[in-house]
């Protein structure tokens, strides 16, 4: 018999949620509408409060009109005390005036005040208004001028805050009783609504146990509009469907196909990998024997010697990897490089793929021109340099005497503001024939027989360099063709892109 243990389940945690939501939505209110009540409150105090300075600077003036020529200190010593006890009469409000000095000059308490009103007193020498708050007692101090203008002295007015202060607690309490009140609600309504629908989760849980346990649905187990609703149609179909076993039938024939299309996969990745490794084994052996001519007409140039020997070391290096590569893929049993695409720097590698082929160019009488600029490109950098050598090295092969070989690059931006490196690479070569440019990139495709031995020509290189640039997210095409030589352009990613495995078709990007 299986135990119920308690759990803090769905229905606690809405309703909980619900309570903590109304009680910040109370808080908020509460904070708020108190907030203005107290600033309501003290804006009207200070309106009233200038009302009343107003009013006894112009009794002052008054006063002082008809008192002749007297100096403040005599003016204020003079009648301090009356007007005192008629300004306090006027105003309702207890009143003390002070001299210019700070001294007392009169006041309508029957006892003489005793707060500190030093600092007060320094700010209304200044032509300044002051407050101070005792408790429930305020202090308000304005200065006081004559008919000339002239400060005489400094009308203190002393109001009692006990009334607003009653009110602002009246306030709060009511809005903790109705907060408490409006809490205990929501969360009891919200606990039963919730708890419906917990009741309805409980018993959909409890048909998709039955249908693991082989006990099918004959029926809905709750029939609802609403989403709870279709949940259920959702667990009965399903349960049907299970009866029925055909989801099991179609799962297995999907694996049947998958395995079908795995095993034709890998029969395809066999074959290109014989082809691409043997092809990418024939590029280093290319820039050594390049390398090798230069040493045998330039034996007389220690740099030249020194260079080429570093060359063909590091040509060497990169066959050795290429050959541990492939008999780690085939120990593997897979059939196809991996791509470790990062940002690139471009010139320096465009440079040096320029420099592995110079002696070639040379040797076929070939000039070798870069038009290169900055910038850097997403691509794996061993692929890329793969994809630009190959096009050089056709480029120099398939060239006419004294011809040329224009290698640039520049960036651009397709109309949805993505932005491409193109790689140009530009011969005044032989030309591709019409009928031949669809098929250039097709792998063992050769554009004649006698064209091909001439120059070593195994079919691969354009689909090797085709693969590759798919690889990167790119693409390559043979842009223009005639008898002004071929110009092929490497189109890729400035930066990775958001599809990385992407494969790219057709004519490539957009580019504007």
């Amino acid at each position: 018999m299986r135990r119920r243990t308690w759990r803090f389940g769905l229905k606690w945690k809405a309703a909980v949620l619900l309570a903590l939501l109304l009680a910040a939505v109370i808080a908020v209110l509460s904070f708020l509408v108190l907030a203005g009540i107290r600033d309501d409150q003290r804006d009207r105090l200070e309106q009233t409060l200038a009302r009343e300075a107003e009013a006894a600077n112009l009794r002052i003036r008054q006063e002082a009109m008809t008192s002749g020529s007297l100096s403040p200190d005599d003016f204020m010593e003079r009648s301090g005390q009356r007007l005192a006890v008629d300004l306090g009469a006027q105003s309702g409000l207890p009143v003390t005036l002070y001299k210019p000095d700070g001294t007392l000059a009169g006041t309508s308490l029957p006892f003489q005040p005793k707060a500190g009103v030093k600092d007060a007193l320094t700010h209304t020498a200044q032509g300044q208004s002051a407050y101070i708050t005792e408790g429930d007692r305020l202090l308000y101090l304005a200065p006081l001028y004559n008919a000339d203008d002239q400060q005489v002295g400094t009308i203190q007015l002393h109001v009692s805050l006990a009334e607003q202060h009653a009110f602002y607690a009246r306030i709060q309490r009511l809005f903790w009783v109705a907060g408490v009140l409006v809490l205990a609600a929501g969360f009891l309504l919200g606990f039963l609504y919730v708890w419906r629908q917990a009741h309805v989760i409980g018993r959909l849980n409890q048909a998709a146990q039955r249908i693991g346990e082989g006990e099918y649905l004959s029926e809905p187990i709750v029939r609802r509009a609403d989403e709870l609703g279709e949940l259920a149609q959702g667990i009965y179909e399903m349960s049907g469907r299970i009866s029925s076993s055909l989801t099991q039938l179609t799962e297995e024939k999907s694996k049947l196909l998958e395995a079908v299309a795995r095993l034709q996969e890998l029969e395809q990745q066999q074959k290109q990998f014989i082809g691409n490794i043997s092809h990418e084994l024939k590029t280093p052996l290319t820039s050594i024997l390049a390398y090798a001519d230069l040493l045998d007409m330039y034996r007389d140039d220690p740099v030249l010697l020194d260079e080429a020997g570093k060359q063909i070391g590091k040509e060497a290096e990169r066959l050795y990897g290429l050959v541990e590569k492939a008999l780690k893929l085939s120990s593997m049993d897979v059939y196809e490089f991996e791509t470790h695409a990062t940002s690139v720097s471009l010139l320096p590698l465009l440079q040096e793929a320029a420099a592995r082929l110079q002696a070639k160019a040379e040797r076929y009488g070939i000039e070798l021109v870069t038009m290169l600029e900055g910038g850097s490109v997403w691509a794996d950098p061993e692929n890329l340099m793969h994809m630009v050598l190959n096009l050089l090295d056709n480029a120099i092969k398939y060239n006419k005497p004294g011809g040329k070989v224009l290698l640039s690059n520049e960036a651009v931006r397709d109309r949805d503001g993505q932005g491409w490196m193109n790689i140009t690479v530009r011969d005044t070569g032989i030309g591709i024939p019409e009928e031949a440019r669809a098929k250039i990139f097709d792998p063992f495709y050769t554009v004649s027989g006698d064209r091909s031995r001439a120059h070593g020509g195994t079919g691969l290189g354009l689909s090797l360099v085709k693969g590759l640039a798919e690889k990167q997210g790119g693409t390559v095409e043979l842009t223009a063709s005639g008898p002004e030589g071929s110009v092929f352009v490497i189109t890729l990613p400035l930066q990775r892109p958001e599809l990385p495995e992407t494969i790219f078709s057709g004519n490539g990007p957009d580019l504007e």
